[in-house]
């Protein structure tokens, strides 16, 4: 399957993210309900990420996101 990769500046540098189209899909929906920027999310995220200590990259964080999104959502 091919990656789709965004760039976004964060805290004045440039960064890249490199998901699939599934996942953008999932984190494209949740910013336009949440009326935010994919910058101000990324930038969340990946705050999140290091305060956690999640040791991985933050493609993987967001994967791991989108997974817990769609769970927390799904029907019983």
């Amino acid at each position: 399957m091919e990656r789709i990769k965004r760039s976004v500046s964060l805290y004045a540098h440039a960064t890249s993210v490199a998901l699939e189209p599934e996942f953008w899909a999932v984190i494209d929906a949740y910013i336009i309900d949440t009326e935010q920027s994919l910058a101000r999310f990324i930038a969340v995220h990946d705050d999140a990420r290091l305060a956690q200590g999640y040791d991985a990259s933050l493609s993987s964080y967001l994967r791991v996101w989108v997974v817990r999104q769609l769970t927390q959502t799904a029907p019983s």
